[in-house]
């Protein structure tokens, strides 16, 4: 069984968080093992077995997560971008695996993260309160490296069209050149402006596919959600799913 609950920022958080959240994982003989996909989004962890705190990069493809015996998270997931500001390091090299906090903040923080969150029985509505005790802290005196205005103007553009945007029409519009919107992106946000984009586009067709009913017309899906044409949607079904469309529309119905 798992439940997953998911609770607003405080407001001095909102412009970099998404969402604070809350998991209890508890698996019998079997272990739980559930798919979690490409979302654009960088996570904190703080898990209490084994009083682990981790920082999940930029998904360019889908993990399974399996869980044993009872595991209880407490996380915050940062907006596009956001991390940058509470990491002194380029994003580019978090993405596709988990860093050790220690790595990140230092031995001395992240454990009294741990100790904060795991000595004592707490609800968890009094962990989330810890965890965003312990990012306004890190947002006083930490990292002071902010997305670039380009970055920035990049990101809201990509995201208010989900993904349907060219990434050369995009850097001539903000004035500078593929590569340098790029570069910015990959220290900024984790992963290249083209990759962001078709991650968004595969969002959206894949939200939308769970809301569907009857049996889709694939070719329409790739249009409406500005695919080229029904094999581009299929590809970007395999490589953030691990599944054609057809089987995952299959099994989430199911």
């Amino acid at each position: 069984m798992i439940v997953y609950q998911e609770v607003a920022p405080v407001p001095a958080l909102r412009p970099w968080l998404d969402c604070v959240w809350t998991c209890r994982a508890q698996a019998g003989a079997t272990p739980l093992t559930h798919q979690v996909l490409p979302d654009n989004c960088i996570d904190i962890l703080c898990q209490d077995q084994q009083d682990a705190s981790f920082a999940v990069g930029m998904m360019t493809a889908p993990i399974h997560v399996i869980s044993h015996g009872l595991v209880q998270t407490v996380a915050a997931r940062f907006k596009p971008g956001a991390a940058a500001r509470f990491f002194q390091l380029p994003l580019c090299e978090l993405n596709d695996g988990r860093t050790d906090l220690q790595q990140l903040w230092g031995r001395d923080l992240a454990a009294r993260l741990g100790d904060a969150l795991w000595s004592e029985p707490l609800s968890d509505a009094q962990r989330v309160t810890i965890l965003q005790d312990f990012l306004l802290l890190r947002l006083r005196q930490g990292a002071r490296l902010r997305p670039a205005g380009v970055t920035e103007h990049a990101l809201a553009a990509i995201q208010g069209a989900q993904g349907r945007v060219r990434v050369d029409g995009l850097a001539a519009q903000l004035g500078v050149s593929r590569q340098h919107l790029a570069l910015q992106f990959r220290q900024q946000v984790g992963i290249s402006p083209k990759l962001f984009a078709r991650i968004c586009r595969f969002r959206a067709a894949s939200h939308g596919l769970k809301h569907l009913h009857g049996q889709p017309d694939w070719a329409q899906i790739a249009l409406e959600y500005g695919y080229f044409d029904q094999s581009h949607l299929i590809h970007d079904f395999q490589d953030f799913a691990h599944s054609s469309p057809e089987a995952w529309f299959m099994h989430r119905r199911h």
